[in-house]
């Protein structure tokens, strides 16, 4: 099995590198290349490229009627293959990827939707090669699931840069912070986020609220403590 990944960003990078630790004949270019000169003897070819371009640059790929053609987006359509790629599918690792620090893909869930029965074998055999957390999803599922990793990855990264700010001025390092982040997640195996709530908007502590606020020099930290305050608060009434 040959596959062709497009796209040498994030996703690529790390997929490359799995495949290729798995023996599994790989190769990868960048969507930026000419792409009408791609080789047509791949057996699958894997999209990793940012939504907005993702239609375009599957419109420039043509390849043989057999061949299998996959996109890594969690909230584009399957629809973006049109009639001159019969066999397609969606390949989704549910996973923070970054070129400069590959991943161990068999801790990493891989979601996976095709058009017919026979290509959701082989999609689910060609994940099967990486990881053995395979799911199938709908569209809509898919959609639901990236922005739950919106809200679990990305927003939290946001606080932890504001933590990292408040504390440049003192003497305090960031990585005093690790223990109560690790305990945080390692709590979210026992009891649900709603049990496991704490912290002074959930005590309703007003005063200590209004003291974290004086402490805040942004007007935009500000309003983000006060909105997620406000949010827990009522929670919890």
């Amino acid at each position: 099995m040959k596959i062709l990944i497009i796209g040498r960003g994030n996703v690529g990078t790390n997929l490359e590198n799995a495949f290729r630790q798995k023996g599994v004949d790989v190769a990868i270019v960048s969507s930026r290349e000419g792409l009408a000169d791609l080789p047509k003897t791949a057996d699958v070819y894997v999209y990793a490229v940012r939504d907005n371009a993702l239609r375009e640059v599957v419109s420039q790929v043509s390849a043989q009627p057999r061949a299998l053609h996959l996109h890594t987006s969690g909230t584009m359509s399957i629809d973006v293959f049109g009639a001159d790629k019969p066999h397609a599918g969606i390949f989704y690792p549910f996973q923070t990827l970054s070129k400069d620090r590959l991943v161990d893909f068999s801790e990493v869930p891989v979601f996976i939707e095709a058009r017919g029965i026979d290509d959701i074998s082989a999609v689910y055999t060609l994940a099967l090669t990486i990881t053995n957390r395979v799911y199938e999803a709908t569209q809509q599922d898919r959609e639901k699931l990236h922005l739950a990793g919106v809200l679990v990855n990305n927003f939290p990264n946001h606080l932890y840069r504001m933590a990292y700010d408040l504390l440049k001025g003192t003497h305090i390092p960031f990585k005093s912070l690790f223990p109560l982040m690790e305990e945080t997640l390692r709590k979210l195996h026992a009891m649900s986020p709603e049990e496991a709530q704490t912290g002074p908007a959930r005590r309703h502590d007003s005063n200590v609220i209004e003291h974290h606020l004086s402490l805040l020099a942004g007007d935009e930290e500000r309003q983000i403590y006060r909105l997620l305050s406000v949010a827990i608060e009522e929670k919890y009434q």
